[in-house]
């Protein structure tokens, strides 16, 4: 099977720190991408902040007259102009498949993820993406302060300017809504705030949660791009990739470093029971991620798993590094495999 595009959704309220992430892994980020952005007016990324884009560059350099990779969609929220907007917008993209590694979305901060969620499962771009992961952002310094945002005015102007956004009736719902869509939270602006002050921040926001979703506290951007972003799927690699951004940069709130272990095993598994076994595993882990490939029974082609918090996709496809067996990398801030590793020899099938 063609490898899919991995997408990563980022979403928050407009001045959650979205952009400012999203100039800080683009700059650091060597890979190919596409990026939509679905913010309004001036507020959202421009072509100077995108100039470490991988593709963009590439197109700037090779054939200025080339079709930007950039697309800003500021003429009404993405969540509600799903189908005049962004499937238009997706599929022009996918025709250049080829040339891409993934695709980020930055959606506009009154924006709803669930539809945009459920357009990812339309026929017409089914088989050719796969949501790797929605990352919800908030603002540390205004939840500890009693607020959802930092400029409640420029968040009102925000919403008068776009008479699409009938679906709201309050803000806290609309945070509600993201966060129960988040398979990654980061916190931003955490080295403003106490330590107190952030463990009731995550408290807060703990109960719109689902099982299993990590709260990553960050201040000026400054995230490891493979955090964020799924691309490539050789396990090897990405072991390499995340050792390089172990740091921690939140100040005084300190954290075990990210780290990651391989769980390499031999044998076969059936597809059902290792995913659901997985899931469950996953998620009481507390992982930020997993990848990696298995064999399954009966199937030609190795299974591609790639877990980001509670949220696990797996598909079938070839791979020259993968030579039998399951190779699988957690990601996280501590990681003890040994759990994981005695429940997948459970239900490992004879030899």
């Amino acid at each position: 099977m063609t490898s899919k595009l991995p997408v990563t959704i980022v979403t928050g309220f407009l001045g959650a720190g979205k952009t400012t992430v999203l100039r800080h892994v683009l700059s650091q980020n060597t890979r190919r991408l596409g990026v939509l952005v679905n913010e309004f007016g001036d507020v959202g990324l421009d072509g100077a902040a995108l100039a470490n884009c991988g593709v963009c560059a590439a197109e700037s350099s090779n054939n200025p007259a080339a079709a930007p990779t950039v697309v800003e969609l500021a003429n009404g929220c993405l969540c509600c102009t799903v189908q005049e907007e962004f499937l238009p917008v997706m599929l022009e993209l996918l025709e250049r498949r080829q040339s891409l590694d993934g695709i980020i979305i930055e959606t506009s901060g009154l924006a709803l993820p669930q539809p945009l969620l459920e357009a990812f499962r339309w026929p017409e771009i089914r088989t050719a993406v796969t949501v790797d992961s929605v990352v919800t952002m908030v603002d540390g310094e205004a939840l500890a302060a009693g607020s959802v945002v930092g400029d409640t005015a420029a968040v009102e102007r925000q919403r008068q300017a776009d008479p699409e956004l009938d679906h709201l009736t309050s803000l806290e719902e609309l945070l509600a809504a993201q966060l129960h869509s988040a398979d990654l939270v980061l916190v931003s602006r955490a080295d403003k705030i106490s330590t107190a002050e952030l463990t009731a921040v995550q408290e807060r926001i703990h109960s719109h949660l689902r099982p299993g979703v990590p709260v990553v506290p960050s201040h000026r951007g400054m995230v490891p791009p493979d955090l964020l972003l799924g691309l490539g799927c050789e396990a090897e690699d990405d072991l390499g990739r995340i050792n390089h951004h172990h740091d921690d940069h939140d100040g005084e709130h300190h954290h075990a470093p990210v780290r990651s272990t391989v769980v390499q095993m031999e044998g076969a598994w059936n597809r059902q029971d290792l995913e659901a076994l997985l899931r469950q595993q996953l998620t009481a882990m507390g992982l930020l991620r997993a990848k990696g490939y298995a064999t399954i029974a009966g199937k030609a082609l190795p299974l591609l798993i790639q877990a980001v918090g509670p949220r696990l996709e797996s598909w079938y496809q070839a791979s020259p590094r993968h030579g039998g067996g399951l190779t699988l990398v957690l990601i996280g801030f501590g990681v003890d495999s040994s759990p994981l590793e005695a429940a997948l020899e459970a239900i490992r099938l004879p030899s």
